[in-house]
């Protein structure tokens, strides 16, 4: 509910909606980082929609990254990625 709220506008939270996640067993912690972590993604969706990026159709795709990034981690996938396209831009 909270980050719902925060993907909407952040000012729609309340102090009923904390009050209700405490409730619920969530910390000031856990309730802080939900914040943040929301944000950042609006941000981050923003950023790259403001870049004009666009985004395979294909959802296998996203699938298939997953399980990569989970088995190679984020550093090697990028790299490889970021290597493709270095050298696709350069030519």
């Amino acid at each position: 509910m909270i980050a719902g709220k925060v993907q909407e506008d952040g000012k729609l939270v309340t102090a009923t909606d904390v009050a209700a996640a405490r409730v619920l067993g969530a910390t000031d912690i856990e309730i802080h980082d939900t914040v943040l972590i929301a944000a950042a993604f609006c941000m981050y969706n923003r950023y790259v929609d403001g870049l004009g990026t666009e985004q395979p159709d294909d959802e296998a795709l996203y699938r298939e990254r997953g399980k990569r990034v989970a088995r190679d981690g984020y550093v090697t996938v990028s790299a490889e990625y970021l290597a493709g396209h270095a050298h696709a831009a350069a030519h």
